[in-house]
């Protein structure tokens, strides 16, 4: 499948997100956890293989959901840090988003991960900002 970057792009304006989890547990250090994903169903789990495949990282895994009359889903994610400077944001900084929503969270993404690749996450004041900012996320 022959997947083109307007389209990606496209595509993540509908189904995409980008995130971060924030892990202040008392026992534990402070972890922080970016991701990129989209989830979509079991049907259309070829779509996400190819995304696999064009960025060349991440990965595609069955999503369970129990909840009545839910359909079965499969998610491609990118965890890595390094791939999500080096490979996915910069691709999205060339292939503009255009729902403003999305922009919003990518553009908010961009500067928590800022924030992770100088290792500021590991302060109370770069902690502190990205809390502040991952309020500002959908």
């Amino acid at each position: 499948m022959h997947l083109t970057p307007d389209y990606i792009a496209g595509l993540v304006d509908g189904e995409g997100s980008f995130t971060f989890r924030i892990n202040t547990n008392p026992s534990r250090r402070n972890r922080v956890e970016p991701r990129f994903y989209l989830k979509l169903k079991a049907e259309d789990k070829d779509l996400l293989d190819a995304l696999k495949d064009f960025f060349n990282c991440g990965k595609v895994y069955i999503q369970r959901d129990r909840r009545p009359r839910h359909s079965l889903c499969y998610r491609f994610e990118v965890w890595n840090k390094t791939d999500l400077i080096e490979i996915i944001i910069p691709f999205f900084k060339k292939n503009s988003l255009r729902s403003p929503s999305r922009i919003r969270d990518f553009n908010i993404f961009c500067k928590a991960m800022r924030i992770i690749a100088r290792s500021d996450h590991r302060t109370e004041k770069g902690l502190n900002e990205l809390i502040s900012l991952k309020k500002m996320m959908h």
